[in-house]
């Protein structure tokens, strides 16, 4: 290997204070799993290599790496414990390899490329044989304190278990980002024990046989201690999603998007959106949803791996894997499932459920339908009500509705079923049969009315003295109209 910088990723661990049947390195942060974070700030620095240590729940943490980056080496961590361990197996899988060898943690998300680069930059300007990240924070309990000689020289790593009363009221800790020169590291990790209060192979304690063999070490401060926290529990894990979307929403501000409430707004990382897109308050915009120039989303809407369209407006809508077209309207309280398309100048109304359905360009589903497995052409408009029939219980099945078709309100069409182009159908109407180019289908019987049937069929009711009363006003306007003439 001639490149000069290894990356080794540390995701062997359970991550008990989670308590979850999720791997820690897999929960997600803005969208990603945290371990793909890790792995983007890894790649950004182009290494010779990037190895992965795995352990708990290996297949399933493998599974996730694979989706998510290319070119990762896996290793697998044995029985021994601890980071040191870890770390152990990544070097003699790296072979010969004498660069720098980076070490990050795969819970540690928040890290930039540019802080990593910067640390970097730091430990081979000092030539020292490590450098620890370090971060100031007002509460260090859970983490590793830095304990430094008179002098201000990194002196150890104790960890939170084995730390004095003095040591742990040290406030600078260790975040578990470390630059180690291979060939130190290497002969020194050989060294390293287990008598501690876990019974681990800590590599943290390598910075002491740093120290004890007169090789310098030294410490960079990280220019924000939140982003250089890790994730153990939950609490962690909300607070770390606060700080990541607040820096996503910011980024899309200065590019030109308007968010009107930043507190209520959440973008995931891998989601784009245009100049002049304006988010309204308490919007999510998730996945890798697109929204372009002059869409307006919100209030109250929820897109997954959307695709919103020029001057669209989407306001109290629910969406997954949509395509919603240029000058579409879609909302209130609209819930567009999967492989839902509206084509441009389109519109899904009030209370309307959409799913495996294309509507064509122009055409309108404008309130309390079902529109599912259809394919609707252009020019339609549905009247209230409308359903496509599309399950018998064994099989779904397609209604297929031709351009400029008008429909009467409360329809159900009984899939599968084709309405030709220019049709009209009338209101109450079930269609169970094909409709003509231009026909007018109807299904609905005559109206009869049964004269006098709430009086006979339910006596002392309030509707039956209504009726009554009614009746009774009718005659005796008739009777005055027949004197009168």
């Amino acid at each position: 290997m001639t490149n000069d910088l290894a990356i080794v990723i540390l995701a062997a661990g359970q991550g008990t204070r989670m308590r979850s049947r999720l791997p820690k390195v897999l929960h997600p942060l803005g969208g990603r799993p945290l371990v793909a974070h890790v792995l983007d700030n890894a790649a950004a620095l182009d290494p010779v290599r990037i190895e992965v240590v795995v352990r708990h729940d290996r297949d399933r943490v493998v599974e996730t790496i694979n989706d998510v980056a290319t070119g990762v080496h896996i290793v697998d961590q044995d029985e021994i414990p601890g980071t040191g361990r870890a770390v152990q197996v990544a070097l003699a899988d790296l072979g010969d390899f004498a660069g720098d060898v980076l070490v990050l943690s795969g819970d540690v998300p928040l890290l930039e490329a540019s802080t990593l680069a910067d640390l970097l930059a730091t430990h081979r300007a000092s030539g020292a044989a490590a450098t620890i990240l370090s971060a100031r924070v007002d509460d260090p309990t859970g983490y590793g304190r830095i304990i430094r000689d008179a002098a201000g020289d990194v002196q150890r790593i104790v960890e939170q278990k084995d730390a004095s009363d003095d040591e742990a009221a040290v406030a600078e800790i260790n975040v578990g980002v470390y630059v180690f020169q291979a060939p130190a590291l290497r002969s020194h990790l050989d060294l390293v024990g287990t008598a501690n209060a876990q019974g681990e192979r800590y590599l943290t304690d390598v910075v002491g046989l740093l120290r004890d063999s007169r090789l310098p070490v030294a410490a960079a401060l990280a220019p924000d201690a939140t982003a250089a926290l890790g994730v153990n529990d939950r609490v962690q894990l909300a607070e770390a999603a606060r700080i990541l979307n607040a820096r996503t929403v910011r980024r899309w501000q200065l590019e030109g998007v308007s968010v009107q409430d930043p507190a209520t707004t959440w973008i995931d990382v891998d989601a784009t959106l245009a100049p002049d897109v304006t988010v309204l308050p308490n919007t999510h915009i998730l996945g890798a949803t697109t929204i372009a120039t002059g869409a307006t989303v919100g209030p109250d809407t929820s897109l997954v791996d959307c695709e919103v369209g020029e001057d669209a407006v989407v306001r109290r809508t629910d969406a997954t894997l949509a395509v919603i077209g240029a000058r579409t309207n879609v909302g209130p309280f609209a819930f567009l499932r999967p492989n839902t398309t509206l084509a441009a100048g389109g519109k899904i109304g009030t209370f309307v459920e959409t799913k495996n359905s294309s509507i064509g360009e122009g055409s309108k589903v404008p309130h309390l339908s079902y529109i599912g497995d259809t394919t609707i052409g252009r020019g339609v408009n549905l009247g209230a009500g409308a359903i496509t029939a599309n399950y018998d219980d064994l099989t779904k099945h397609r209604t297929e509705i031709g351009d400029e078709v008008h429909t009467g309100s409360h329809n159900v069409f009984v899939a599968p079923v084709r309405i030709e182009a220019g049709a009209k159908t009338g209101a109450g109407a079930v269609i169970r049969k094909d409709v003509p180019p231009g026909a007018l289908a109807l299904s609905v019987a005559p109206q009869r009315n049964v004269e006098g049937w709430v009086e006979k069929n339910r006596p002392g009711t309030g509707a039956a003295s209504a009726a009554a009363g009614a009746r009774a006003a009718q005659e005796a306007g008739d009777g005055s109209q027949e004197e009168d003439g």
